[in-house]
């Protein structure tokens, strides 16, 4: 498995920005694909983007279109989460995951704790 670290995570007001990063302890077949998923509390976790084919190809959820970024430094191992117009519904534990394919995750991180307040 790929050992994988969030970072980045805090509280900030509707409006903000944040940037999550993920750092991987490799980049390799087993990290082919990664992604972002939260959790708001009381709900399932929820795919928020994913970043693929050596990162030119990307995808976001429907709710974070136009307001999140997603993207990798491979040299640094590390993927990335910008995210702009913060809003309260974005509250939740953000994770950073890979695999080799897009729709099987195989490693997970701890998460990082994302709170927006109104």
């Amino acid at each position: 498995q790929v050992q994988l670290v969030e970072s980045g995570g805090g509280s900030v007001q509707a409006g903000g920005s944040l940037t999550l990063s993920c750092a991987a302890s490799e980049y390799s077949y087993r990290s082919a694909c990664m992604a972002w998923f939260r959790q708001a509390p009381g709900k399932e976790r929820e795919i928020v983007a994913t970043i693929s084919n050596a990162g030119r190809s990307t995808m976001y959820v429907d709710s974070v279109k136009g307001r999140f970024n997603i993207s990798q430094d491979k040299a640094k191992n590390t993927m990335y989460l910008q995210m702009n117009s913060l809003k309260p519904e974005d509250t939740g534990m953000y994770y950073c995951a890979a695999g080799p394919l897009c729709y099987g995750m195989t490693s997970w991180g701890k998460g990082t704790l994302v709170t927006i307040s109104a």
